[in-house]
């Protein structure tokens, strides 16, 4: 029996460059559940390039045309957050799926008005919170589950931001004002935060953190110009897991000549490992380890059924993986993908650091 494919639309693209064409367009093209029948950019000969590149069948100008678009079951939102709120509110008010980027809006409220409406319509949202598919987080999840640690009494996570260092170019200035909701806080530590939980089967019970501004100013790369670096490049981050384990991370700015990206899962039988040499848990190079009683730290290849597309590690991958449990989602009735509920109450959690100064407070 064949299946119809998904017919997606995303809005933001450009032939060379971007998120949708490094991440999204590739991953996609590996998965038969999906055909790419709709692309948008504001200006229209960069929209008809994408869409004659990706094979699209249309290449929208505006956003109201793409969602209004009848051969788009499926809207994916892929530009800066601080437009995510407007672009995600017509596609659902249009009566589409959407599949938004994360953060889903640059603070909660936001995320709370369009889960709000997607309620309202009945639709189907799912949020990029991809490293949740990233395959070495999916086997630490079935160790954890299959009681390889035992019961969990810590975890410890350190890493690195890759920008908010010393040098940053100008395609990313606009994150380091946190108003825009795409700091340091919200990409890479977020990401980080959700997959360990992800990985932990666990929510926060509790959760303080401090943050502070190491560097106050930053060298943009094109010009060398000096320009105030408002962000914090210091996450101090500690709490309580529902089962009541504790929980402590780290995030510093640019790269470390150290250690750059360290999750640590500590239990009663068993301890579990996660690096990478890069800043943290979405970028590649991964490598799990683990022990039981009286072992040493070893080891543990993750199985390729992890990864079944056969995409090479880093973004693509899971991002690929990400769509493939949409799929599974939208053509299947599964509940594999993280929705914009998931989106709420991880921004809850970063409103909550960000607002108790170094306190504990529940989530």
């Amino acid at each position: 029996m064949t299946t119809t494919p998904i017919k997606v639309g995303i809005i933001g693209v450009h032939p060379d460059k971007g998120w949708a064409t490094t991440a999204h367009i590739p991953a996609l093209k590996t998965l038969p559940q999906f055909r790419i029948t709709a692309v948008s950019h504001n200006k229209q000969d960069i929209a008809r390039a994408s869409a004659l590149k990706f094979g699209a069948d249309r290449g929208h100008s505006t956003t109201d045309e793409l969602v209004n678009d009848p051969n788009v079951d499926l809207v994916v939102v892929t530009v800066k957050v601080p437009h995510h709120l407007e672009l995600v509110t017509k596609a659902l008010e249009a009566g589409k799926a959407v599949f938004s980027e994360w953060p889903l809006g640059m603070n909660s409220s936001d995320a709370e008005k369009m889960l709000a409406l997607a309620k309202k319509q009945n639709a189907f949202t799912a949020i990029g919170l991809q490293t949740r598919s990233v395959p070495a987080i999916s086997f630490i999840r079935d160790l954890v589950k299959d009681g390889y640690v035992g019961e969990v009494l810590s975890v410890s996570i350190i890493g690195s931001g890759i920008i908010w260092g010393e040098e940053i170019n100008e395609s990313y200035l606009y994150t380091l004002d946190m108003a825009n909701g795409a700091s340091m806080l919200h990409v890479p530590f977020a990401h980080t935060l959700d997959a360990a939980l992800f990985a932990l089967g666990s929510g926060m019970e509790s959760v303080g953190g401090s943050l502070s501004n190491s560097r106050p100013m930053v060298r943009v790369a094109e010009t060398g110009n000096q320009v105030p670096f408002t962000a914090p490049d210091q996450i101090v981050v500690s709490g309580l897991l529902e089962n009541g384990a504790a929980l402590s991370a780290h995030f510093r700015g640019g790269l470390s000549r150290g250690t750059n990206f360290h999750l640590e899962i500590n239990g009663t039988k068993g301890d579990l490992i996660l690096t990478s040499p890069v800043g943290y848990v979405g970028l590649g190079g991964f490598a799990v380890r683990g022990a039981q009683g009286d072992e040493q730290m070893h080891e543990l290849p993750v199985p390729q059924t992890y990864d079944t597309l056969g995409i090479a590690d880093g973004f693509s991958q899971s991002v690929g993986i990400a769509y493939s449990r949409i799929a599974s989602d939208m053509l299947d009735g599964t509940n594999l993908s993280p929705t914009f509920e998931d989106a709420v109450k991880l921004h809850r959690v970063l409103e909550t650091i960000v607002s108790g100064n170094g306190e504990r407070r529940d989530v």
